[in-house]
């Protein structure tokens, strides 16, 4: 066995084991090699970022935190093609960038091989886009403090600048992202008109998560005046 596939099967060992530990000595018999070899490829993994520990004491050995970890990722070249052609629907919208690290995370932790066979297949496939799409204006980021205020139920405080160009102070409570004809925008219920209000992202400056969680409202997002545009939520799009 080489030290590569060695790494790999001392991860797999220790998350079968966890949370039990596994001494060095054990490690050593079961791969069959020294049991400085083994405290190396441990080291080598703690190193590059794999949550091993030591676990002092006579019965301590090695540990895998297997809440941070993740099994190995079995996907098909055609289910990876999938994936890109899916997520390379997102060009254009404030998610582009996220779309490409997941897709770079998955390809990551493929097999070469089957990384071989799903970019050779993916070449294979074209997509035609509007003519008129290089001139659009590139989709504004997606600021973290709004993912993790949605994500996390927590009030936020805004700076941001009205349709007039004022700027102005908000603090609102985060329901949604809206995706409009021409803007993304923030869906939140506005303390300062004390109603629901969409905030556009190209025109908020400055964004903080607060430690004050959204209260409950009764707001059905489905009743949005949104000019006669149909709402369409990622459920129904099977996500």
């Amino acid at each position: 066995m080489n030290r590569t596939d060695r790494l790999y099967a001392l991860v797999e060992e220790l998350r079968a084991a966890a949370p039990r530990p596994r001494s060095a000595r054990t490690l050593a018999l079961r791969f069959e090699v020294s049991v400085r070899t083994i405290e190396r490829d441990l080291a080598a993994l703690q190193q590059s970022g794999v949550p091993v520990y030591a676990e002092p004491g006579r019965t301590g050995g090695y540990v895998l935190d297997r809440e941070r970890t993740l099994p190995p990722l079995t996907i098909t070249p055609a289910e990876a093609t999938a994936l890109a052609v899916a997520l390379r629907t997102l060009t254009g919208t404030p998610f582009a960038a996220d779309a490409r690290s997941a897709l770079h995370k998955v390809l990551a932790v493929m097999p070469e091989r089957e990384r071989k066979a799903a970019a050779d297949l993916t070449g294979r496939v074209q997509l035609l886009v509007p003519a008129s799409a290089e001139r659009q204006p590139p989709a504004p980021a997606v600021p973290g403090p709004l993912r993790e205020a949605l994500a996390a139920g927590r009030v936020l405080s805004l700076e941001y600048v009205d349709l007039a160009g004022a700027p102005t102070s908000r603090t609102v409570e985060p329901l949604a992202f809206l995706c409009g004809a021409e803007h993304w925008y923030l869906v939140a219920w506005c303390r300062l008109r004390s109603g629901v209000r969409c905030f556009r992202l190209d025109r908020i400056r400055e964004a903080a998560v607060l430690d004050e969680r959204i209260p409950e409202r009764a707001i059905d997002l489905a009743e949005l005046d949104t000019l006669g545009w149909d709402l369409m939520p990622l459920t129904e799009l099977g996500v």
